[in-house]
């Protein structure tokens, strides 16, 4: 999956990556941890009444050339390109958001890497509590530290991963996949549902993220959370405030 319009450069240029690539996963880590610094998980089209579109084309156009951000299927999928310019195998899953009362559909797409016989899951677009570096699917049951986040991988059963974060104290579920084979194709019933439904949270909010190397700042709705070495501010936005804070604190424009 990669876009006629997709050039290695242009994305590097975009995400503020100047170092030399190598097919490695520390340079999957550089590019990640780049691209969440510059590249906002955002909801602004489905917020505007459209459908996100999944044509990789289109993203490269959204992202790149627009400088805008997009959810899972958009910031995965542009990083996606990235790896196959380089080289670098991967393939997509498609994961169960786990923090909801009632069991979801499988709505989430995230990476994983498969390098040396290793595999690492990556994933730039699960918004606040969302991975800030790859995580080998071999380390289980253990926390992984990133920044002042940490997650742990575990295995509930013989074919399925299960991805926690440390929230208020404890573990929190995050998301969980398999390896059941999926192409990009496979995530267009999910984008329509995300784009689309009364019920999903895209559709009822404004939701907007923005890592950085101390925390990670948040806009849902009319409240910008920011963390900032685990401590937490909040602050509401009045509805005439809003473009500015996309903008001033998100790099984000409402007419682009």
């Amino acid at each position: 999956m990669i876009a006629s319009n997709f050039v290695l450069a242009d994305y590097f240029k975009r995400i503020g990556y100047t170092s030399q690539p190598k097919a490695d996963i520390a340079t999957v880590a550089e590019i990640m941890r780049c691209q969440l610094f510059t590249t906002p998980f955002e909801n602004l089209d489905v917020q505007a009444g459209k459908i996100v579109s999944l044509v990789p084309e289109d993203i490269v156009e959204k992202i790149v050339k627009h400088h805008r951000g997009g959810y899972c299927y958009e910031v995965n999928g542009i990083f996606a390109m990235a790896l196959q310019a380089l080289g670098i195998p991967y393939q997509f899953v498609a994961a169960r958001p786990m923090f909801y009362p009632t069991k979801r559909p499988r709505t989430h797409m995230a990476v994983v890497v498969n390098m040396s016989g290793e595999r690492w899951l990556c994933d730039l677009g699960f918004g606040s509590y969302g991975l800030r570096a790859p995580i080998q699917l071999d380390v289980l049951d253990q926390a992984v530290k990133q920044d002042h986040d940490s997650f742990m991988l575990s295995k509930p059963t013989e074919h399925e991963y299960l991805l926690q974060a440390w929230v208020d104290d404890a573990w929190a579920p995050q998301f969980a996949f398999d390896f059941s084979p999926q192409e990009w194709i496979d995530f267009a019933p999910a984008n329509y549902m995300n784009s689309t439904h009364p019920d999903a949270i895209f559709v009822q909010k404004l939701l907007v993220v923005l890592h950085n190397p101390e925390g990670r700042k948040i806009l849902f709705g009319t409240t910008l959370k920011t963390i900032t070495d685990g401590k937490v501010e909040k602050q509401f936005i009045a509805k005439e405030d809003i473009s500015n804070v996309l903008e001033s604190q998100f790099g984000l424009s409402q007419t682009t």
